[in-house]
């Protein structure tokens, strides 16, 4: 497991490798980009218009088992930074996988029962929108990953080469992989490879008018297609 100072150093092919101090907030610099403003504001104003959702979405889950309301993982971040990712519970507590060495599969018998409905419709993605405000995630980007995950037995990193490049760019709620219909688990190296080759494919033509877009396509999804989840 890698440890609460672990981050990432790019080397000359443009992958990431293990090197010194990583978790820190976004905000600690001064420069700031549109794309970081417009997270900020966004994401303030959405935590503010969805707070009654949060609100009864967290009223289920310590009403429905016992644990905490929230699930928070160490996943990768931007530069390979170590960042702590809110999630809604949706696992019971004693089944739990913080280092997620086993990925969750449809009709998970660890999965609450409103835990599924929360899986189904992503909404226990939400709580992320504090990661957006705190400047450690975006509201579009490649999905974080936790640091133990494997494919078919393998590290990402070793299932796929380019792996890492996907983290050249903040982390994100929702993407352009996701919106081409690559949620949830990746199961096969194939699939864990397709998304990210659309990581990649993002980071290149990144602009807040494809943010919009993206933006558009996930909240459509969501109301028209929750099985997508």
């Amino acid at each position: 497991m890698a440890s609460d100072t672990t981050s990432l150093a790019m080397d000359g092919a443009g992958n990431f490798g293990p090197a010194g101090d990583g978790r820190r907030s976004a905000w600690n610099g001064l420069f700031f980009t549109p794309k970081d403003v417009f997270d900020f504001l966004l994401g303030l104003v959405l935590l503010v218009l969805l707070s009654p959702v949060l609100l009864a979405v967290a009223a289920a889950v310590k009403l429905s088992s016992a644990g905490p309301v929230l699930f928070v993982q160490d996943r990768w971040g931007q530069n390979g930074s170590v960042i702590r990712v809110f999630k809604f519970r949706t696992m019971r507590v004693e089944c739990e996988d913080r280092l997620a060495a086993r990925q969750t599969e449809r009709n998970d018998p660890r999965v609450t029962p409103v835990g599924h409905v929360l899986r189904r419709t992503s909404l226990d993605e939400l709580p992320q929108l504090l990661n957006v405000v705190r400047g450690e995630m975006s509201l579009v980007g490649p999905r974080p990953h936790a640091l133990g995950m494997t494919v078919e037995g393998r590290p990402n990193a070793e299932a796929v080469p380019a792996y890492f490049q996907r983290y050249r760019a903040k982390p994100g709620i929702t993407g352009l992989a996701q919106i081409k219909g690559y949620r949830g688990p990746a199961d096969t190296i194939e699939h864990l490879a397709q998304r990210v080759r659309y990581d990649i494919e993002y980071i290149a033509s990144s602009s807040l008018l494809l943010d919009l877009c993206i933006l558009a396509k996930t909240g459509f999804k969501m109301l028209h297609d929750p099985s997508a989840r």
